[in-house]
């Protein structure tokens, strides 16, 4: 697994072209906790220059969550092959990209679940996604058009992550580990569903802890100001898709 969680401080930037990062961590391992400057500077080749893909995000005004909140977790699920198409459509891309008011909210999240568990942390797993990768990833689905949205929005109707105002995210240890959600992230079946977590608890397919971690996270999402969705406990809206092409310029 290609795990990518950087801790950004006044010292350090590690760029997205750092292979050596990703080559040093066992696919077996969780994500890292912040490292200190020592191992820093015995395992980490330090880079200025910045992805194809970064430098387009960074040019449409969006900006790096960790100049915001160096504590949140990144892995980037699509910089990976550990997701439902099992390619890496983000190629070097390793740092998330928001619209600043989406990346003050988020650190806002941070801070209330912070202030109630210590010892938790949010892990973002995507954030802004360019119009041309949605493309992409949905030309790669073969499956009839009524199927592929169960995975991944018509790029013809726009997600709120082409404009940098959405977030998928869940709940890690400090050590990095992932909360039990009761689904892997990106499932598409009725478990992943906010709206049948009662239902699958009194069925036996969801367990109470499973939900109350949910209920966590929507807790301190909602707090900060964003919304979920009725078939994904992992995706949260900063606005509506309205108020979105109003507000933001679309990321090609």
């Amino acid at each position: 697994m290609k795990v990518t969680y950087f801790f950004i401080t006044i010292i350090f930037f590690f760029s997205c072209a750092n292979d050596s990062i990703k080559n040093n961590i066992s696919p077996n391992k969780p994500i890292p906790v912040p490292f200190n400057q020592s191992d820093t500077l015995n395992n980490i080749t330090t880079k200025t220059d910045t992805c194809e893909l970064e430098k387009k995000l960074i040019q449409a005004g969006l900006i790096n969550i960790h100049t915001i909140d160096s504590t949140i977790l990144v892995y980037l699920k699509y910089s990976d092959t550990t997701n439902f198409m099992k390619q890496d459509v983000y190629g070097d891309l390793c740092h998330a990209y928001l619209q600043p008011d989406v990346a003050q909210k988020l650190a806002q999240a941070q801070y209330y679940l912070k202030q109630e568990h210590p010892e938790l942390s949010l892990l973002l797993l995507d954030g802004a996604r360019p119009l041309s990768i949605q493309q992409k990833m949905w030309d790669m689905l073969d499956m009839p058009v009524s199927e592929k949205g169960k995975f991944v929005s018509n790029p013809k109707n726009h997600s709120l992550h082409n404009y940098g105002a959405a977030v998928d995210i869940t709940l890690a240890d400090t050590l990095g580990n992932e909360l039990d959600m009761g689904t892997p992230y990106d499932y598409a079946g009725e478990l992943a569903y906010p709206v049948l977590e009662q239902k699958m608890l009194a069925e036996g397919k969801l367990s109470r802890q499973q939900i109350n971690n949910r209920m966590l996270l929507r807790k301190v999402m909602n707090k900060a100001g964003f919304f979920g969705i009725q078939t994904e406990w992992w995706h949260f809206n900063s606005c509506t898709r309205a108020k979105a092409k109003e507000i933001y310029t679309l990321i090609e």
